[in-house]
């Protein structure tokens, strides 16, 4: 079955997305996603303000830069989320872009090697293991969450390109993929994935009008392998009920 979502991008103001998250939740909205973009709003205190807001919708972050966070750190915010609000996150890592990383100093040379390695130790850690390791970029002696999550909550990875689509079939539970995919790209993604028919095919769609998010529109994505489909709406656009009433009626 199908997911619908909306995204609720950075550009709007923190202290609006309480309001429209609500809107989304009252209006039956399966998803909402997050956006961790430089240097917008945080990506975990967001989706924690969003959960703590509403009754039921669902939370994706998609997706958090891995060159910015200590793996443990990610760990312990993830599990606190996942035991406070269990079964409504998921979370989305990815590369990060790379400009941003250098302008923070946390660009690295081999992106790819840190998101298998944080993927691997994430995994672990959120399964309540004590985990040992030395990578390249990630070192942890004896690690072991206190409060692991009773649920640990499904981890995906953001990707364009075939060796971290083939990565993130290896490593995770879904694929996050950017609204400049066509369904032809979902298709070919997918080859490259080889996730099985269990992992899931998250892609935004950019939703400027009607037609993006009209019925053939949609179904051409699904058809395509598409699991998840998430609204994404022009970076000015502050009312969102229009889409966040599609989502509803494409989820019944």
């Amino acid at each position: 079955m199908t997911r619908f979502g909306v995204v609720l991008r950075p550009e709007l103001p923190p202290e609006t997305i309480v309001g429209s998250a609500r809107a989304a939740d009252a209006a039956g909205v399966d998803e909402i996603w997050l956006w961790e973009d430089c240097f917008f709003s945080g990506g975990i205190s967001m989706a924690a303000t969003v959960l703590a807001s509403t009754e039921s919708v669902n939370v994706g972050i998609g997706v958090l830069p891995t060159p910015l966070r200590n793996v443990a750190a990610t760990a312990m915010e993830i599990a606190t989320l996942a035991r406070l609000h269990p079964g409504r996150l998921r979370v989305g890592l990815g590369h990060g872009v790379q400009s941003w990383m250098g302008q923070v100093g946390a660009r690295v040379q081999s992106p790819l090697t840190l998101l298998r390695e944080q993927m691997d130790a994430l995994t672990k850690l959120l399964a309540g293991e004590t985990v040992d390791v030395r990578g390249r970029y990630v070192v942890l002696d004896s690690v072991k969450l206190d409060w692991p999550p009773m649920q640990p909550p499904p981890l995906l990875v953001g990707a364009t390109g075939p060796k971290t689509l083939a990565l993130s079939g290896q490593t995770s539970v879904g694929t996050i993929l950017t609204s400049s995919t066509t369904p032809d790209q979902v298709r070919d993604a997918i080859a490259h994935i080889d996730g099985g028919p269990d992992h899931d095919i998250v892609v935004y769609i950019a939703a400027v009008d009607q037609s993006d998010v009209a019925d053939e529109n949609i179904a051409r994505f699904v058809t395509a392998g598409t699991g998840t489909v998430v609204f994404e709406p022009a970076p000015d656009r502050v009312d969102l009920g229009d889409l966040f009433r599609r989502a509803a009626e494409l989820r019944s």
